[in-house]
C-alpha cells in the first residue's frame, strides 16, 4: 500500500465518526471538551456555526452521530452526544453580543418559502453578508415544523423562540401569516434567488371503507399536532387509535394522552424492530402506558350512522423472496376489531406544490418532486433553490440545516458571479497537543462509566401538562459525567517515519493491538496480517513509509482508542497527538480551492 496522505481535508474527518455522521458536520469532540471545561458558551457558538439551532435540536436531533460513536469499542452505548448539545444550551451565558451584526444591505434580494430549518439556515448564512432576506411563511410565527409539529413538551416554544430569534435578529425579514400561493407571482417580483423551504406539509391518506362516513374522529397527524400547537384543538376522544410507527405516531399518542386519551393505542403494520420511530421515542411511548401493536393492517373503519366506533384490521406476517425481499401477507389468523372514539393517521407525509406553476421553468420528477442538484440544491429553473424535506422528502431538522448550508454556499456564488459547481474545501487545523515530553492537553483517560441517564419529569405530572417538558436535561454534574465519556477521537496519533527506531514500544502498549510493523502488500493481504485482523474496508489504515528494516507501521483507524499510551511510550517522539478541527464551507468563507492543499 501507498503511505497514507494525512494532508487530505477529509482523511482524519472520516476517523472522526460522529463529525462524519452528523449531515451538518459538527465538531462534535470539540464542543464535548468545552462542555467538560465548564465553556458552556463557547460550546454553544461551535454548535450555532454547523447546526444553528443547538436548543432545539438538543432535544429533538434524530442522533445520527450516536450510532457513530466510537464509544462503542469500550462499551456498548455510545456518548450522549445530543443530549450534550442541549446542556450547551441550557448553562450558556448571554450570547447576543457572540452573533454576526446584521451588515449593510448588497442590493440583492432573496426570497424564501416556508419558515423552517432550512429556510431559516439559509437566511442565517446569507443575512450577515448583506443580502435583505424575506421569509414568507403561512403561520405566524417562525419555526415551521418545529413549532407545529413537535408538542411542547418535548420542544418548548421558549426554546424555539430563542433560536429562531437569533437568525431573524440578524435583519431577516419575516412575513408570517403569508401563504405563497404562486411560484409564477413570486418571480414576478425580481428577487434574485429563491429558496423553498416548505418541507413535506401534506400527512398521506388512508383510503379504506368508511374513512369519508367517519371522517368527523379520524384526523390526518400532522394537521393535528399543528391545531394542538396553536391551540385549536385541546381535547380527544378517551379511547384513541393511532395509526403509523414513525417519530410522528410517537408524538401523535404521547399528545393524545395528554389531551385526555385515556386508552391511546398505537397498531403498526411493520414489526417493532422495523418501526421508524427512533428507539428513545418508542421507549418514551411505552413509558406513558402506550401499547404498541404490530403486524396489524387497517381495513375498515367501523361506524354506526357516521360515528366512528372502532378499527379493523387484519393481522399479517413478513415473508421473505429469494432476494430478501419483505413481502407482508396474511397470517390466517381472524381479523381483529379495536373500539376507539378517534383515529389519528400518521402513516406518512407528502410534498404537495400546487402553487408552482408547470411553466415556471421548475421541472418535476415523475414522483411529483422537483428536479434537485443533490450537491448544489439549484432546479432546472436557475434562480430557484430547494431544501430540507421539500427537496427529497421528509427528514431530520439536522438534515434540513445541512441542505441550508449548501444552499446558501450555492446562492451566494451564483449572485458573485461564480460557478455554484465548484465546492470550495473545509477549512482545516492540525495542532499538536503536546505539552511536555510525554504530556497532552486534553484527559485520555478511558473511563468506564456506563452512559448517564437524562432526569424525566414525573410521569403522573407530566401527563398533566401537554406543555410541562418531559425531558429534564442534565445537570452540571451528570454533564461533566457524560462529556468524560467522549474518546476524543479527534485528536490523532500522527505518525513520524524518521523518529521510528522500530523498538515496537507502541505495539506493545497498545490495548486495541490496533498497531502492526511489518512488511508492505497489496490491501487485502495486509488486513489478514496485523495484530488483530481488520474486516471493515470501509474503515481506513494508516499506513507509513518505509522504515530502515523496510517495514511498514499500520495502525487499523477502525478499533484505535486514540488514547494517547502509544505516544506516552514511545521513547523518541515519533508518535505525537494532535488535534484535527475541520469546519465546513459557508456562504462567504474564504478558503482553499481544490487546487490547493487543504491541510
Amino acid at each position: 500500500m501507498k503511505p497514507t496522505d494525512i494532508a487530505a481535508p477529509d482523511y482524519f474527518h472520516k476517523v472522526v465518526d460522529c463529525q462524519w455522521a452528523c449531515p451538518a458536520h459538527t465538531p462534535v469532540p470539540e464542543y464535548i471538551r468545552l462542555i467538560a471545561q465548564g465553556r458552556y458558551s463557547d460550546a454553544y457558538m461551535i454548535n450555532w456555526k454547523s447546526n444553528v439551532f443547538p436548543g432545539i435540536l438538543g432535544r429533538t436531533c434524530d442522533r445520527p452521530c450516536e450510532p457513530a460513536c466510537r464509544r462503542g469499542r469500550v462499551e456498548e452505548t455510545p456518548v450522549a452526544i445530543c443530549r450534550l448539545k442541549r446542556v450547551a444550551a441550557d448553562f450558556k451565558d448571554d450570547i447576543k453580543q457572540r452573533l454576526p451584526r446584521p451588515s449593510p444591505k448588497n442590493g440583492k434580494r432573496v426570497a424564501f418559502v416556508g419558515g423552517g430549518p432550512a429556510s431559516l439556515t439559509v437566511a442565517r448564512d446569507l443575512a450577515p453578508l448583506g443580502y435583505h432576506c424575506t421569509v414568507f411563511d403561512a403561520d405566524p410565527e417562525a419555526g415551521g415544523m418545529m413549532r407545529t409539529q413537535i408538542p411542547k413538551f418535548r420542544l418548548p416554544n421558549s426554546v424555539i423562540d430563542e433560536e429562531t430569534g437569533y437568525i431573524l435578529g440578524l435583519g431577516v425579514d419575516f412575513k408570517g401569516g403569508h401563504r405563497v400561493e404562486s411560484m409564477k407571482a413570486l418571480l414576478a417580483e425580481k428577487y434574485d434567488a429563491i429558496f423553498v423551504g416548505s418541507g413535506a406539509p401534506r400527512g398521506r391518506e388512508l383510503d379504506i371503507p368508511g374513512r369519508k362516513e367517519a371522517a368527523a374522529n379520524i384526523h390526518i397527524g400532522i394537521e393535528w399536532l399543528a391545531n394542538v400547537s396553536f391551540g385549536h384543538t385541546d381535547r380527544i376522544g378517551k379511547r384513541v387509535i393511532v395509526l403509523g410507527g414513525g417519530n410522528t405516531a410517537m408524538d401523535c399518542c404521547r399528545t393524545a394522552r395528554r389531551l385526555g386519551g385515556e386508552k391511546v393505542t398505537v397498531v403498526v403494520r411493520s414489526g417493532f424492530e422495523e418501526m421508524k420511530a427512533s428507539p428513545w421515542e418508542k421507549e418514551d411511548a411505552i413509558h406513558e402506558d402506550i401499547p404498541i401493536l404490530n403486524y396489524m393492517v387497517p381495513v375498515e373503519f367501523k361506524h354506526v350512522a357516521g360515528k366512528l366506533i372502532g378499527v379493523t384490521f387484519q393481522h399479517v406476517k413478513a415473508e421473505f423472496d429469494a432476494k430478501g425481499r419483505r413481502n407482508l401477507v396474511p397470517s390466517g389468523d381472524p381479523d381483529q376489531t379495536i373500539p376507539c372514539d378517534d383515529v389519528l393517521v400518521a402513516v406518512g407525509q407528502e410534498n404537495a406544490f400546487p402553487w408552482i406553476e408547470q411553466d415556471c421553468g421548475i421541472e418535476f420528477d415523475k414522483w411529483h418532486m422537483p428536479k434537485v442538484d443533490p450537491k448544489t440544491f439549484a432546479s432546472t429553473n436557475p434562480k430557484v433553490f430547494f431544501g430540507g424535506d421539500a427537496a427529497f422528502g421528509p427528514k431530520n431538522i439536522i438534515w434540513a440545516v445541512a441542505h441550508g448550508h449548501d444552499a446558501a454556499l450555492s446562492i451566494h456564488k451564483m449572485l458573485s458571479g461564480e460557478d455554484i459547481t465548484e465546492r470550495p474545501l473545509p477549512e482545516v487545523q492540525i495542532s499538536s497537543q503536546k505539552m511536555g515530553i510525554h504530556e497532552w492537553s486534553y484527559d485520555n483517560d478511558i473511563s468506564n462509566d456506563k452512559r448517564f441517564k437524562v432526569p424525566h419529569r414525573d410521569k403522573v405530572i407530566a401527563l398533566k401538562d401537554i406543555r410541562a417538558e418531559v425531558e429534564l436535561g442534565y445537570d452540571v454534574k451528570l454533564a461533566l459525567g457524560e462529556a468524560e465519556r467522549c474518546l476524543n477521537c479527534d485528536v490523532q496519533t500522527v505518525f513520524s517515519t524518521s523518529l521510528c527506531i522500530e523498538c515496537d514500544a507502541c505495539a506493545d502498549i497498545c490495548p486495541m493491538d490496533c498497531i502492526t510493523f511489518t512488511g508492505n502488500g497489496d490491501e487485502d493481504h495486509l488486513r489478514q496480517r496485523l495484530k488483530a485482523p481488520s474486516p471493515h474496508p470501509d474503515q481506513d489504515l494508516y499506513v507509513s513509509s518505509d522504515l530502515k528494516t523496510g517495514r511498514v507501521m499500520v495502525k487499523d483507524e477502525d478499533v484505535c482508542l486514540h488514547c494517547g499510551l502509544c505516544a506516552e511510550r514511545c521513547p523518541t517522539g515519533a508518535w505525537d497527538m494532535q488535534k484535527y478541527f475541520i469546519e465546513m464551507t459557508y456562504a462567504g468563507s474564504t478558503c482553499p480551492t481544490k487546487s490547493r492543499s487543504a491541510a
